[in-house]
Formats: structure tokens, C-alpha cells, sequence
């Protein structure tokens, strides 16, 4: 097994989309306030290295998020070639941004993209809500051959 730290995200991009793109779902974990892990499933959408994920203001993740600001996913529909990836994260609240993010979903094709009105009636909705999510590693992982790990400088 060897394991590659690659300095740019661009060495692991291409598969790194390939593979987020088929799995769509990940597991996500986050640390509740008292600090014992919580996980539960989600559909981020990636743009390069940057994840937003659709949520309620008044999600129990954000609550968690609210004393430790931090995300890890693990992408694991193929047990032989997951991805991870470690996460700050932080709460989008500009008006604009969030119209942005809203129409990032749409615009993708299922299952990857989805209409964010299913889940949340409208871009004004008081229950839409984003987090974008800020990957302090990825790794892009291969069992028994090798694991690319990519760290922002």
C-alpha cells in the first residue's frame, strides 16, 4: 500500500469528481455538544474542492456545528475505492450566495443535482439554509494499491 501526498488538489481532481459525482451520498460525521461522534447521511455538491450541503436552520448537525465547527465525509458506495474528506464549516448567509448555491443544485443532472424546492419549497424559505464546507484533507483511496491525500497549503 503506498500512500501519496499530493500538493495540488488538480493531481486528484479528476477522480476525486468522478467518484463523488457516481456515490452522490455520503456519510457525515460531526462531534454533538457534548462531544461524542454523530453521523448521518448527506448529498453535498462539490465545486472543485468546495462542498455545499442544503439544510434546515434548525438541524441537530447544526447545532453540533455551532460548538465544533467541523465535517468529516466519507464516500464508501464502492468499499474498494472511497473518498474522504475533512472539513471546516461555516454557515452561508448572504442572500445572493445562497440563490447561487440553490441554482448550483438545479443545475446539475440526478442524482448528483437535485430541485432544492423538494425538500425546501423556495430560495426564501426560511427552512433553506447552506453550509459550505472547506476540506482541510481529501484523501482519494484505493485498497491495497495506493491513497492520494491532497492538503491545501
Amino acid at each position: 500500500m503506498q500512500f501519496i501526498e499530493v500538493s495540488e488538489f488538480a493531481e486528484i481532481a479528476d477522480e476525486f469528481e468522478k467518484r463523488v459525482r457516481d456515490m452522490v451520498w455520503c456519510s457525515a460525521a460531526t462531534v454533538d455538544t457534548v462531544g461524542r461522534p454523530r453521523t448521518r447521511v448527506l448529498h453535498p455538491i462539490w465545486e472543485g474542492y468546495t462542498a455545499y450541503i442544503g439544510t434546515s436552520p434548525a438541524s441537530l448537525k447544526l447545532k453540533h456545528l455551532s460548538k465544533t465547527p467541523n465535517m468529516s465525509l466519507a464516500y464508501i458506495k464502492n468499499p474498494m475505492k472511497p473518498v474522504y474528506a475533512d472539513c471546516t464549516v461555516e454557515t452561508v448567509t448572504d442572500a445572493a450566495e445562497k440563490q447561487r448555491i440553490w441554482d448550483l443544485f438545479k443545475s446539475e443532472p440526478d442524482p448528483y443535482g437535485y430541485d432544492p424546492a423538494l425538500v425546501f419549497g423556495s430560495v426564501e424559505d426560511e427552512r433553506w439554509g447552506v453550509l459550505k464546507l472547506t476540506p482541510w484533507r481529501i484523501e482519494v483511496y484505493q485498497i491495497a494499491v495506493e491513497s492520494k491525500i491532497w492538503k491545501p497549503n
